[in-house]
């Protein structure tokens, strides 16, 4: 039976260098600022089509690529820029395929919810929910066939973790020793229901002890707990022994997506999490009380980011539409003659 771990059990402060602080302080920034810059341009008509943003969510993707190692992968749902920028995909390519350019990742006809990257192994980006699950344990058995220690980290929802494919592939994947990390972003609304009247489950995690998989719940807003229970679950994962599930409780500040008006909680709510939780700020301060940095190095890391950002958004207009015959590309793939 999975042995259970709670919160609680990893919530010690590791040791940590101001280098390490500031790293994760920069990538989360780089985050809520484009994810900021994403929803002006959508309001302004710029990006069509749906929009999701990971604003409050930044500690979570942030602190599992801290314990990811090159070549592994990670596939995700619809709510996935922040996933991009923290595995190293260029911001420029990222907003121009937002607004659907030629210049972006997938040449324009991903959108926000449908771009790759191959060279920084970004799988999706999945607008069917919890369709990349299965996806994500192939990966993993491609890596496990082919002996190269590898992960995988599967990325999905509270809502999505309701879904009968996600308890399929987790039958399969332990059965098969897959090196995959499911990690459940739980930010307990779903679409718009809270977790509290979705699922009599005490915790999301522990629906894996059914299929004899370990896991833990994580403090989502925490970056450092984040990072050392993905460290935990990426050394469990590359000694061999199956798959780890990470239900990382976290929070959107935003609606479900830009067309929703988050009508099912209260202002206060949202106010009280970002005043007390929010993972940026608590880094911020580790790093102001520690005399890592001082105010001044914080507003010009972040007069930096927004640079970068707006960088991005100019190259976002500035790339053409694309050709109408893109439409005919990378419809199939050619196969080696038999």
């Amino acid at each position: 039976m999975a042995a259970k771990k709670s919160a609680k059990s990893a919530a010690a402060k590791p040791n940590v260098s101001a280098e390490e602080l500031l790293g994760h302080y920069r990538e989360m920034l780089l985050i809520r600022r484009f994810e900021e810059k994403a929803g002006q341009l959508y309001g302004m008509g710029l990006i069509g089509g749906f929009c999701h943003l990971y604003i409050g969510q930044e500690a979570v993707v942030v602190g599992l690529e801290a314990a990811a190692e090159d070549g592994d992968k990670r596939v995700t749902s619809y709510r996935d820029h922040g996933h991009m920028l923290a595995c190293g995909m260029d911001p420029k390519g990222i907003m121009a395929e937002l607004t659907g350019r030629e210049g972006g990742f997938s040449k324009g006809k991903g959108g926000s919810m449908h771009m790759f990257s191959k060279e920084t192994h970004f799988y999706g980006g999945h607008g069917i929910v919890a369709a990349q699950v299965p996806l994500g344990a192939g990966l993993a058995f491609a890596d496990k066939y082919k002996g190269n220690g590898r992960v995988t980290f599967t990325y999905f929802g509270d809502g999505a973790a309701n879904q009968g494919q996600v308890y399929e592939t987790y039958n399969m994947a332990e059965l098969w020793g897959l090196p995959v990390v499911f990690v459940i972003e739980n930010n307990q609304y779903a679409m718009g229901t809270s977790v509290q009247r979705s699922t009599k489950s005490p915790s999301l995690w522990e629906r894996g002890v059914a299929y004899g998989i370990p896991g833990e719940e994580v403090d989502g807003m925490n970056v450092l707990s984040v990072k050392e229970a993905g460290q935990r679950a990426v050394a469990h994962c590359r000694a061999g022994n199956g798959p780890y599930i990470l239900e990382v409780k976290t929070y959107r500040y935003r609606g479900h997506s830009m067309s929703d008006p988050a009508k099912y909680r209260t202002r206060e709510e949202v106010q009280k999490m970002k005043d007390e939780r929010d993972p940026i700020e608590q880094v911020r301060d580790m790093l102001l009380t520690g005399k890592h940095a001082s105010e001044d190095d914080l507003k010009a890391i972040d007069k930096e980011i927004k640079a970068i950002v707006n960088e991005a958004a100019e190259f976002s207009k500035d790339s053409p539409e694309p050709a109408l015959d893109e439409l005919w590309t990378d419809i199939y793939a050619e196969g080696a003659a038999s």
